[in-house]
């Protein structure tokens, strides 16, 4: 039983939470049940180190005989140690330390990909995730990152992705220029989310999205930049009927990445 808070191990955990630690060690935080869950399910290879109190074993059962059929050692600790390692308030009675596993650029083009997002300076972390999530619901068959784009491994991140960060492909630091290249030569349309496009609708009628498409989506600010606008085939804007003034980035991703798989599944 791991008990002091201020031990070398504990501080050690608790500095994932910060983006040098991260680039330093290759390594990130996974705090809850749920987080760890998918990882054992899907990606077990990747956890380094696995944290957790007794009482949370007892009531995740299912959790604990996972863990235990795929060979992860478990550290027993106490709330108190937890919570020093934890970024959240209330981590659940679960934390590990899991490897960065991001995707090779170049895999995701050989594999010829028909629904593609690509994050061009996404700064809020919430959103971030919330794309990787919306993109693992619809089929999408990797995420992109590109520009100054938050790291995908930061806490604020993957908890919002709920563990589908290890479901799709996730490219971290790409070059946008380079990924609308590989995009056109493997045959994707690239469309850009942007308020100066033309009515979404239009092109729900004309059929062009069920084409492989890789949708280009900016900053939560500012948008695209005219020179990002410029690499894509067109521009897409999703209409406002309400009386709101826009949509959050995370918000209209979701409803473009639904609408690119609800019209390539209709086209099959």
């Amino acid at each position: 039983m791991l008990e002091n808070p201020r031990s070398p191990r504990v501080r050690a955990v608790a500095k994932l939470a910060r983006r040098v630690a991260r680039k330093e060690t290759g390594l990130f935080l996974l705090e809850g049940p749920q987080a760890v869950r998918e990882a054992v399910a899907f990606r077990p290879d990747v956890i380094v180190e696995l944290y957790a109190t007794p009482t949370a074993l007892e009531k995740h059962a299912d959790l604990r005989s996972a863990l235990v059929d795929e060979g992860v050692e478990i550290e027993f600790v106490t709330e108190d140690v937890l919570a020093a390692m934890a970024d959240t308030v209330t981590p659940q009675g679960f934390v590990a330390v899991a490897k960065q596993n991001p995707t090779a650029l170049k895999d995701v083009f050989s594999a010829r990909p028909r629904l593609v997002a690509i994050c061009e300076e996404v700064r809020d972390p919430g959103n971030l995730g919330t794309i990787i999530r919306a993109a693992d619901a619809v089929g999408a068959d990797a995420v992109v990152l590109t520009g100054r784009t938050v790291d995908p491994y930061n806490p604020k991140v993957v908890r919002s992705t709920t563990g589908s960060l290890f479901h799709v492909p996730v490219v971290v630091g790409a070059d946008l220029a380079d990924v609308v290249a590989r995009s056109r030569g493997a045959g994707l349309d690239v469309v850009a989310a942007d308020v100066k496009g033309d009515d979404l609708l239009a092109a729900r009628r004309d059929g062009s999205l069920a084409r492989p498409t890789a949708w280009l989506f900016g900053n939560e600010a500012r948008g695209l930049a005219d020179d990002a606008l410029a690499l894509a085939h067109r521009a897409l804007r999703l209409p406002i009927f309400g009386r709101a003034e826009s949509l959050n980035l995370a918000t209209a991703a979701s409803v473009c990445l639904y609408e690119s798989a609800f019209a390539q599944r209709e086209a099959e």
